[in-house]
Parts: C-alpha cells; sequence; structure tokens
C-alpha cells in the first residue's frame, strides 16, 4: 500500500513526519548525530537493507537534510553529512530519548543517555517554555493554523 503524502497539510507535525516520519530516518539521523558518515556504516550499525537504507538516505538528500561529499580521508567513497536541516533535528531525538528513558524503561534497566559532551552529565529534560518564559504544560498548548515565516 502506498503511503500518502502529507506535503501540503497545514499542521506542521505532519509534514515533518511526512519527511522523517518513519523509524529509519529518525534512527539514520540519530546515527549522523552521533558522527556516523558512510553508508556502510548506518547499514552495520542499524542492520537496515541497503535497499531501504538507500531509500532513506536519498529522501534526506532531496529534502535537504543530509548532503554527500567526497570522503574526508580521501578515499573514492562518500559521505552522508547533515546540514543544519539535519542538525537541527536534535532537540527532537533528545525529546523522544527522553520520552523514551522515563516511559519504557524499567527502573535499574540500562538504556543510553544523552550526555553533555563538556561536563559527561544527563541534559535536562526538554520543557515547553512560553516566549515569556513561562513553563507550560500540554494543556495549556493550543494548535492554530498562521501564516508561517520560518527561514528554509
Amino acid at each position: 500500500m502506498k503511503r500518502k503524502s502529507l506535503e501540503g497539510n497545514t499542521c506542521a507535525v505532519a509534514r515533518s513526519l511526512d519527511v522523517i516520519g518513519d523509524w529509519w530516518s529518525l534512527l539514520i539521523i540519530r546515527d549522523a548525530l552521533g558522527g556516523i558518515r558512510r553508508f556502510s556504516e548506518f547499514q552495520r550499525n542499524l542492520g537496515l537493507a541497503k535497499n531501504i537504507l538507500s531509500t532513506r538516505l536519498k529522501g534526506m538528500v532531496d529534502q535537504g537534510i543530509m548532503t554527500v561529499e567526497a570522503a574526508s580521508d580521501g578515499s573514492a567513497y562518500r559521505e552522508y553529512v547533515l546540514t543544519e536541516k539535519g542538525k537541527a533535528l536534535m532537540p527532537v531525538l533528545a525529546a523522544l530519548s527522553q520520552w523514551g528513558r522515563e516511559h519504557m524503561f524499567e527502573p535499574g534497566e540500562m538504556g543510553s543517555v544523552l550526555l553533555d559532551v563538556k561536563n559527561r552529565r544527563p541534559l535536562r529534560k526538554i520543557e515547553l517554555i512560553s516566549e515569556d518564559g513561562r513553563a507550560l504544560q500540554p494543556e495549556d498548548v493550543v494548535l492554530s493554523a498562521r501564516v508561517i515565516h520560518a527561514a528554509k
């Protein structure tokens, strides 16, 4: 069954999911944020079929989330490098990681934790903060259709 495109949807969540909404794409981005750059490294780390990995990487390049560059070591390989648009997904992955740690693990169970590189301490929990600095709860937020003035 072919997936329906959400490209023209007025909801930013829907449009985002249209581009990065499958788990492989998010795991590829996670690995790229962790320093993986080569097709073979993504494939080995994820255990993902080559055709699926190729399709996901091509889609991310087409969407401007990654670029393809010559290998940094001068070899004939190509490397997939996150663009600023791709790096901007870090808070999304951090929020998913924090949610997963809180809701998907038993107490005392081993799991991954995002750490601040400088002090090797876990990140502070991501919060919803209003423009005036107030901490918001889900019931304090409403989705509204507006003209978007975001940089591309």
